[in-house]
């Protein structure tokens, strides 16, 4: 039996983990990144109060995340998206397609009762790591 690899990651450039729980987590080629809410790093408050603006820095941080263990927005697979308010989608959305523009990953969007800090949203995603071939 073969031997699995198991890695932690941590950016410097996003938000520290809340909680006895990681960033990231690499196992062999795949990468688990913790939800992530839109709270600034430099400031530790949120981006903004809207969802617009907490989408946008949520998915930012993430992109650090991803950057730390050597990905990008293009090896995302699959994505889950928390909502305070299901009404705030469309405007998630918009702040979405920025970021995943040509490679749509498969994605679930929930409303629940409460997040962190009260957030909007928060975002997490499932990620491989190195290469990909398109078809």
């Amino acid at each position: 039996m073969s031997e699995i690899i198991r890695r932690i990651i941590k950016s410097p450039t996003a938000p520290p983990a809340g909680g006895p729980y990681s960033q990231g987590v690499q196992v062999d080629r795949t990468l688990y990144v913790s939800g992530n809410i839109g709270v600034d790093p430099q400031t530790g408050n949120f981006a903004g109060s809207n969802v617009t603006d907490q989408a946008r820095q949520a998915l930012k941080n993430i992109g650090e995340i991803l950057k730390a263990a050597g990905c990008s927005y293009k090896n995302v697979v699959k994505t889950t998206v928390f909502l305070q308010d299901m009404n705030d989608f469309s405007a998630m959305n918009e702040v979405y397609q920025e970021v995943f523009s040509d490679r749509h990953p498969a994605r679930s969007t929930i409303q629940v009762a409460a997040l962190p800090k009260s957030a909007k949203v928060e975002i997490e995603v499932v990620a491989i790591v190195g290469d990909i071939k398109e078809e």
